[in-house]
Formats: C-alpha cells, sequence, structure tokens
C-alpha cells in the first residue's frame, strides 16, 4: 500500500492519503494519522469508494512538522570508497528540517553561490512507534515504511565547515516519494536497486546490500541517545556515483530533471531551476 500526503482543495492542512493510481482516498489529518500510525495504516487498507483525483490535491511531505530528519552518510561502501573515506566504524547523522521536504516534481532551486546541487538517491525510512533504547530488531519492527528521497546537496555550502547542516538544508531540497509499507518492501538487506538518472542518463546504479549499517542498527544507535518519535524519518545513505568527485565535478543546473528509482518504491521526479521558482505537483 502507498501512502501520500495530500493538501485536498480548499484545505491547507495536510493528511495522510492512500494512493491507488490516479485516485487517492483520504484516511485523516497528518497529526492524528502519526498519534496511532499503526491504527490509522489499518483503516487506510479498509476504505472503499471512488476517492479523489489526484488532480484535486496538492502533495506534501507526509510528516507532521515536529518530525525529526536524520540521515545517515557514507553508509554504502561503494561511496566511502570513491571519496577515499574509511569505512566508518559507527554510521555519520547528520540531521534536516522539516521545512527542507518537498514532494515528486517540485522544482528545487540552485542557491547562491553554489556551482549547482548534487544528487543523492536513498531510500527514507518512517518511524511508526517511539523508540527508546531498543535493540536493533525492536526498531526495525517499528518501521511504517519507506520511499524514494533524494537528498540534493550544496557542495560549497557542506564543506565550508566541518558540520553539513547548511548544505543539507536548501530550499525544497529534500524530495520524497509516497510511503510503501514495510509489508510490501521486505527487509532492505535482501537487496533493493537504486538508480538515479540525470535527463535520463544513469548517474548511480547500487543496491540496498551494499549498506554498511542497516535501518534496524541506525535506529537502535539513535534510540540510546534519543527517542525517536511517530513520523521521524531516517534517511539511509547513498550509494557511489554522486556528482561532486567526477572529472570534472558534474553537479544539477537549471533545466536538468533528475530522477531516484528504487525497487518496489517507484520513481521520483525532480526538476531544477534558478533560485526563486516553485510549483507542486504530483509524485509518481
Amino acid at each position: 500500500m502507498k501512502l501520500a500526503g495530500v493538501r485536498p482543495a480548499g484545505d491547507d492542512t495536510v493528511h495522510v492519503a492512500r494512493l491507488d493510481g490516479d485516485t487517492v482516498q483520504i484516511v485523516t489529518d497528518v497529526a492524528r494519522f502519526w498519534a496511532d500510525a499503526r491504527g490509522w495504516t489499518a483503516k487506510a487498507a479498509e476504505l472503499t469508494g471512488a476517492g479523489v483525483s489526484v488532480e484535486e490535491v496538492r502533495f506534501a511531505p507526509p510528516v507532521p512538522p515536529s518530525a525529526r530528519v536524520i540521515c545517515v552518510g557514507l553508509n554504502y561502501r561503494a561511496h566511502a570508497a570513491e571519496g577515499s573515506f574509511e569505512v566508518p566504524d559507527h554510521p555519520t547523522l547528520f540531521g534536516r528540517w522539516t521545512a527542507s521536504l518537498s514532494v515528486g516534481d517540485v522544482p528545487v532551486p540552485v542557491p547562491s553561490g553554489e556551482a549547482g546541487l548534487d544528487w543523492e538517491g536513498e531510500v527514507a525510512a518512517y518511524v511508526a512507534e517511539p523508540l527508546a533504547d531498543v535493540d536493533p530488531g525492536t526498531a526495525l519492527s517499528a518501521v511504517l515504511g519507506y520511499s524514494t528521497f533524494n537528498d540534493l546537496t550544496a557542495r560549497r555550502a557542506q564543506k565550508l565547515t566541518t558540520q553539513w547542516t547548511l548544505g543539507k538544508n536548501g530550499d525544497r531540497s529534500g524530495p520524497l516519494g509516497p510511503i510503501v509499507t514495510a509489508d510490501e518492501v521486505g527487509d532492505l538487506r535482501d537487496g533493493l536497486r537504486v538508480q538515479t538518472r540525470v535527463n535520463g542518463t544513469i548517474v548511480q546504479d547500487g543496491n540496498t546490500r551494499d549498506m554498511i549499517f542497516g535501518v534496524g542498527d541506525v535506529l537502535c544507535l539513535i534510540s540510546r541517545t534519543l527517542t525517536l518519535n511517530p513520523g521521524d524519518v531516517i534517511a539511509t545513505g547513498t550509494p557511489d556515483g554522486v556528482g561532486y568527485v567526477r572529472t570534472p565535478p558534474w553537479l544539477l543546473q537549471p533545466g536538468d530533471v533528475v530522477e531516484v528509482e528504487i525497487d518496489r518504491l517507484g520513481t521520483l521526479r525532480t526538476p531544477v531551476v534558478s533560485r526563486g521558482r516553485q510549483s507542486a505537483t504530483r509524485p509518481s
């Protein structure tokens, strides 16, 4: 089952909806959904009726404003190698604010002073239950589902200091696809192909089998320090093939279109524009 965030016509409140091709079945508002994510997901599966056309809603990230978005850096062995990094003993974690999130087909601007944006196709995992000091198995079982994600990065800003926050929070630079429930995805360690394309050219072609730290391990580690809450998101890292390590570097320019396609999760499409433009359509 696919779940998406939507704003119904004439309503600015974000709701979670079941996505069925060209229609949606609106479930409840995003705050109520994450207060009982398992219960509302079960209700979503039982909804019947004609639904609402996707043309009648605006899509939005399906997460509450209070969500923490915690990203894992250097979590694929081949990606660590291409950047001449040692395989880390612990996951490198950094944060995104929910204000940086967007959805498919929303144009993302190149920030001022940047030579372009870099792509990082990833799988995102969504927490359904509170997690505090749990083991990896318990943590993994608390994942509601997964989506495509593109951790679009402003490399100049990222590299100004050893802290990555600035370069990872550009306007609308964190597009998410719809959530696909965990029962339809399975274990990422079994292998999902992660492919990123720029204007149709394949630039990343990895597999989640190459991940260094599994989702359960990352959630377990985080939960030892802070309590994870329903609606929190973990971005699990990107495979090799990013643009800044190429010779010469290859970065996204206004007019480019970047797509992230992941087995069982679908394709996330993002156009790149000059600073100041914005529009929103539907995710795929």
